[in-house]
């Protein structure tokens, strides 16, 4: 473990962008938990709470449209930019403090959200061309273990600042985290030649990620996993309450359950690079898929222990399909499509969590937990087979 973390800081623009990412990645995971208590707050409404998730992940939607622009300009500059657009659009939330000015959140949350999915493209494209082949792997666990990270500590610290001085005071913390990745991408030493022009007509353009991606014998497989993957997470997770109570806990035990789940994805992220280079990107997706089905149909057992364990090992399974999907896109991929066709994988793989949460809840009303939970766990081991066949 500690070894995959020296190899990774020893390269330093990947050591600077991992600050980048934990820095970042603080502010957001606060503002993202405060934005729905905020708005709860001050309408009492919990659908309009929720909206705020859906505005944040709106743009996902269009991801291949908005990745064209990583791959229209040069990745660093975009980074900065990308970073720089909420830092200056969040300090307007100073403004918000009655019902009817919450239109000013739903739209900085709506352009917080495009400008995250622009920055998800370009960085996927510039790690490329930074970090070391033989690291990405090492270096994409890394990423998913600051963020997981950041999402055990940020909330509690998002929560407390709320408590204390109020929603206003969050966004200015979550615009200082954007401004100082802003400056830790300026730091990056990386030189770009501007992007060639493309001749394609705008639609060609904008659907050749897609193409590439879905007409990729090794990336289609894993890119589809990771989809699947997330549409059960979001299955899974719209039941996490009927356990809860199954259990005899008030729902407030669910933090409990979700610490031990990130707790699991952080210890995943650290060792993801050697795993990646001993398996393969499919092997160890599929590892990570098995282990997620045997957490959530050992769920419906009425344990306490037994309820943490899962927990653990759903958290540990989760990452792996996206981990090795993200390594194997930025190996594959021709650098002046790496932007589109990124975007084009984000939106695949996770774009079905929100579905998932929407069948989940329904579903769940109407079947028991206890006997959907096995269920989902033998359906998801039904989706190994892609990954297990040969290319």
């Amino acid at each position: 473990m500690t070894w995959t973390v020296t190899r990774v800081l020893r390269d330093r623009d990947a050591g600077v962008y991992l600050g980048a990412v934990v820095v970042s990645g603080f502010g957001s995971s606060a503002m993202w938990l405060v934005s729905g208590v905020w708005v709860k707050d001050l309408t009492g409404s919990n659908g309009l709470a929720a909206l705020c998730v859906f505005v944040l992940w709106a743009p996902t939607l269009v991801g291949p449209l908005l990745g064209t622009l990583a791959d229209r300009t040069r990745r660093r500059p975009l980074l900065i930019g990308t970073n720089l657009v909420p830092a200056v659009l969040l300090p307007a939330l100073l403004a918000v403090d009655a019902p009817d000015r919450l239109w000013i959140l739903f739209a900085v949350l709506l352009v917080y959200g495009a400008a995250g999915v622009v920055h998800d493209a370009a960085e996927s494209a510039l790690v490329a061309t930074v970090v070391d082949r033989n690291l990405l792997g090492d270096f994409n666990g890394l990423r998913t273990a600051a963020n997981e990270g950041m999402k055990l500590l940020a909330p509690l610290a998002g929560a407390a600042l709320y408590a204390a001085y109020g929603g206003a005071r969050v966004a200015l913390l979550d615009a200082v985290t954007f401004a100082l990745a802003a400056g830790g991408c300026a730091l990056l030493r990386v030189r770009e030649a501007p992007p060639a022009p493309d001749a394609a007509a705008r639609r060609f353009r904008t659907a050749a990620g897609v193409r590439y991606l879905l007409g990729h014998p090794e990336l289609r497989p894993l890119v589809l996993a990771g989809g699947t993957t997330m549409l059960f997470a979001g299955l899974n997770g719209a039941l996490i309450y009927a356990v809860v109570e199954g259990l005899g806990h008030s729902p407030a035990y669910a933090g409990l359950l979700y610490a031990v789940q990130g707790a699991g994805s952080v210890l995943t992220g650290l060792v993801s690079g050697p795993l990646l280079r001993r398996l393969g990107e499919r092997r160890f997706a599929a590892y990570g898929i098995a282990l997620t089905a045997v957490g959530v149909g050992a769920r419906a057992v009425p344990s306490d222990g037994v309820a943490l364990v899962c927990s653990a090992a759903i958290g540990a399974g989760l990452p792996c399909v996206l981990i090795a999907a993200y390594t194997a896109l930025q190996r594959r991929t021709p650098g002046p499509l790496l932007g589109r066709t990124a975007a084009a994988a984000n939106t695949l793989m996770f774009a079905p969590n929100a579905v998932g949460l929407v069948v989940g809840a329904g579903v769940g009303e109407l079947v028991g937990y206890r006997l959907l939970l096995p269920v989902l766990a033998l359906a998801r081991l039904l989706t190994l087979r892609p990954l297990l066949s040969r290319p």
